[in-house]
């Protein structure tokens, strides 16, 4: 645990809770805490860190070079097998790769597009043909490598990418052809300069049948000159809104030729004659499996984001803790975090960070758990393909909005490129459409919700699937009439404290978060049950209908599982102080989302009318309590000056100051301090 600042925390009493902050440190480091210190320590070493102010093309090359110093110093490949120079630990992998973002966006996506893309397509969709032929090179980055799925005309949607491959059983090859500007690879790292070879996703057609998106490896670059091979073109993408220190660009496809043993075949294989074979018969099944293997990415990105918002973090409240600005009625001016409009931009947001940390923790666990085959059913990697698209999909969000609401909480200072957090915002902007634009994985989160919701009725009769409508309905009809809110109101008896004991306890909070969900999926499954018989292009427009209302269910879904990995935390913390004040933090985060969805609970009579009201006083009430801890929740995060490297919050904000509250006291004290205008002549 390093802290940033060694000047002592806000004011607060002996009687009140107190953090252990290094015990904390430890709880949110979580089981793979020794694997994030050691690359931590690692990341300390200025070689590895972006240099502000390159130009694209010193940055590119900055970053390959600290690229291969990561090779050979990083322990990057915990995740392959023992067998191939690994460790076998996909969750101690991941952990330690999403600590490299605090280094530079640039290298941490670089090297997800080396080991967590190019080769681990090959370890996951390639045979042992494949790993002993392929993988040495794309692990030592011997082969720099480029990951070629998404298509200009086709970004989210890989299903419908243009490029094919078709099988000619004369010479036993594939032809990769690239049949329009639109089916071009794009936005592609590695491929604009640096790669040499690469993963390519094209349709598979043998014997006239497209059997579906498949992967071949395709060396694209001579490797001596650099030049791209017969049949392979590109271009750069060129100087992007951030992660410049990649080399993003496009490839196409003129009837390359691709030998057989090439198709990394793990799930569909192409025999001499050109007959097709696939250990998966559904070919939906089979496709949504190969792109299974690589959710690594969504965690990862979902891991990487956490840290960028906590990097904010600790520079915003490090900086509030010491710039001070007004005079509230004291000779002293007035610190940024005392003003409670600037503990409600930024506590809200630790809280959903430290939520968002206890959820990473517990998705970290099942993705280590399927990819080392311990848990590794169809339904734990579905779980694990609808958890991972909710929580990446909320917490880019989540970390843009954080940086910038600190950006501004820094002021000016916060806009300089040396206090890091715009180049951090820039650099995350892309995180929202990286593997899988949010706002589609969220339907796909949607689709999941309404699936579940109707294998509940799978095996009912009619009569039990009647009584479930009419019980929904009396249901709703207790909710929108004044019984309920009467209720509410008579219990608490218009006593502020009685209504924020009840939104204070726990099963209260769980109830309002999970009858939202439920409620929305409820609704929206009734909405399109005139879908499941209607023509497709009508069942089409319906689902358009409800678009938006699918997206704000799976929205409602990840807040409820934030809140639920949070309260699951709380039980792991020993001390009591800190559990303490960790509770009122996972209240601001309940309470909020509550606050922000006032309307849906008013509307539908969830909560009265006074209860309503005392949500934002209560919040109010708790961000009072939680100041005097705001500089322990940041330092808890075990992030050394060198890994922030940002002089608004490495102490010199403190002595700037010091020095103008010391000159003012002398001042005074000579007694030649000018008299104000105001107080002249009186």
């Amino acid at each position: 645990m390093t802290v940033l600042s060694d000047k002592p925390r806000a004011t607060r009493t002996d009687a009140e809770p107190r953090i252990d902050v290094p015990a904390l440190e430890g709880v949110l480091l979580g089981r793979w805490a020794d694997a994030r210190r050691e690359v931590r320590a690692l990341l300390k070493d200025e070689r590895l860190h972006r240099v502000e102010g390159q130009t694209m093309a010193e940055h590119r090359e900055t970053v390959l070079a600290q690229l291969r110093l990561l090779a050979q110093e990083g322990d990057v490949l915990r995740a392959f097998p023992t067998a191939l120079g690994g460790a076998d630990d996909h969750g101690g992998s991941l952990a330690r790769f999403e600590e490299v973002l605090v280094a530079d966006p640039s290298l941490q996506i670089k090297a997800g597009v080396q080991w967590g893309l190019f080769a681990s397509a090959i370890l996951h969709l390639g045979t042992e043909d494949h790993h002993e032929r392929l993988l040495p090179g794309a692990m030592s980055v011997d082969v720099p490598g480029a990951f070629a799925m998404t298509e200009t005309g086709h970004g989210s949607d890989v299903a419908s990418i243009g490029t094919t491959a078709t099988y000619d059983p004369a010479t036993e090859e594939f032809d990769l052809h690239t049949p329009f500007r639109a089916a071009w690879k794009d936005y592609l790292g590695n491929a604009a300069l640096h790669g040499t070879a690469a993963v390519v996703f094209a349709q598979l057609v043998t014997g006239g049948v497209n059997h579906g998106v498949h992967a071949f490896y395709v060396p694209i670059r001579d490797e001596g000159t650099g030049e791209f091979l017969p049949g392979v073109g590109g271009e750069d993408d060129g100087l992007k809104g951030g992660l410049n220190g990649i080399d993003n660009g496009r490839l196409h496809f003129t009837h390359v030729r691709v030998p057989r043993r090439d198709l990394l075949n793990r799930y569909g294989a192409v025999a001499a004659d050109g007959t097709y074979s696939s250990p998966v018969a559904s070919p939906g099944r089979r496709f949504f499996t190969m792109l299974g293997t690589l959710v690594q990415g969504r965690v990862s990105l979902h891991g990487a984001s956490l840290n960028a918002a906590k990097l904010g973090l600790v520079v915003a409240v490090t900086y509030g803790n010491q710039r001070r600005q007004f005079r509230g009625g004291t000779q002293d001016e007035v610190l940024l975090l005392d003003y409670a409009e600037h503990q409600r931009r930024l506590l809200p947001r630790l809280a959903q960070t430290y939520a968002a940390t206890f959820a990473h923790e517990r998705m970290l666990r099942q993705f280590d758990a399927v990819f080392s085959g311990r848990a590794d059913t169809d339904t734990d990697r579905q779980d694990l393909e609808t958890i991972a698209a909710a929580l990446k999909s909320t917490t880019t969000w989540h970390a843009l909005d954080t940086l910038q609401t600190c950006r501004e909480a820094c002021g000016g200072a916060g806009f300089l490129a040396e206090n890091r957090i715009v180049g951090l915002r820039a650099d995350l902007d892309v995180y929202a459409t990286f593997e899988g634009d949010n706002t589609v994985l969220l339907q796909l989160v949607a689709k999941r919700l309404l699936a579940d919701h109707a294998k509940e009725f799978a095996d009912l009769d009619a009569g039990a699937v009647a009584r479930y409508v009419a019980e929904r309905a009396a249901d709703a009809a207790l909710h929108r009439t004044p019984l309920l809110r009467v209720v509410q109101t008579l219990a608490d008896g218009g006593d502020v404290r009685r209504s924020a004991g009840h939104l204070r306890d726990t099963e209260t909070q769980r109830e309002l978060l999970t009858d939202r969900v439920e409620t929305m999926v409820a609704e929206v499954a009734q909405a399109l049950r005139p879908a499941m018989k209607a023509p497709r292009e009508e069942a089409a427009e319906l689902l358009n209908t409800h678009q938006h209302a699918l997206i704000e269910c799976a929205r409602a879904h990840a807040d409820l599982l934030l809140w639920e990995a949070f309260t699951a935390g709380l039980a792991t913390v020993e001390d009591e102080g800190t559990r303490t004040v960790l509770t009122w933090l996972r209240d601001v985060f309940g309470l909020t989302v509550i606050e922000r969805n006032l309307a849906w609970y008013l509307i539908r009579g969830r909560l009265s009318g006074g209860r309503a009201r005392t949500v934002t006083s209560y919040v109010d009430r708790l961000l009072t309590r939680l100041r005097p801890h705001a500089q322990d929740l940041v330092d808890a995060f075990g992030y050394a000056p060198e890994h922030v490297r940002a002089s608004i919050a490495d102490g010199s904000e403190e002595r700037r100051q010091d020095e103008a509250r010391d000159h003012y006291r002398r001042l005074r004290a000579s007694g030649q301090d000018p008299v104000p205008e105001k107080s002249a002549g009186r």
